[in-house]
């Protein structure tokens, strides 16, 4: 599963915790008649890259559509709303903004020039995605790249 389709699971939740896309995950393979994988590399993948974002809301950590994620169904997952006993969530936009701005001055700190330029394109995609000013934390990539 790519980082899109994981980010169109956890959007039809508004964000779903680590085990809940597991168990998305887990129902999906069964509406398929697949055998349900491990999703670690994936859904690593997909934080890595930006296509989930882990931002904290209340008392848990919500897996939730990141900025550079374009969130597409993946087959049968339009039912999973109906399958799974989970409420719509609602993440605040500010609290988005923190995760990611916090995200990405971890990542430019120790970034190599390849994932430096790749970070840089990642600042452009939250600034429009989030009210957040990512100009110092870009300015800081661009210098090291």
């Amino acid at each position: 599963m790519d980082g899109d389709e994981l980010a169109g699971i956890a959007d039809l939740f508004g964000g779903l915790t680590r085990e809940e896309l597991d168990d998305a995950l887990a129902e999906l393979a069964f509406k398929r008649g697949e055998e349900f994988e491990n999703s670690d590399a994936a859904v690593e993948a997909a934080l890595r890259d930006y296509y989930l974002v882990a931002v904290e809301s209340g008392d848990e950590t919500l897996l939730v559509p990141g900025p550079v994620a374009f969130p597409d169904l993946p087959e049968n997952a339009g039912d999973l709303p109906h399958i799974m006993d989970v409420e719509r969530r609602s993440v605040d936009r500010d609290a988005l903004a923190d995760a990611v701005r916090e995200r990405l001055e971890a990542d430019a700190a120790g970034a190599d020039d390849e994932r430096a330029r790749a970070l840089v394109d990642v600042t452009y995609d939250a600034e429009a995605w989030a009210p957040v000013e990512l100009g110092g934390v870009r300015q800081r990539l661009a210098d090291d790249a």
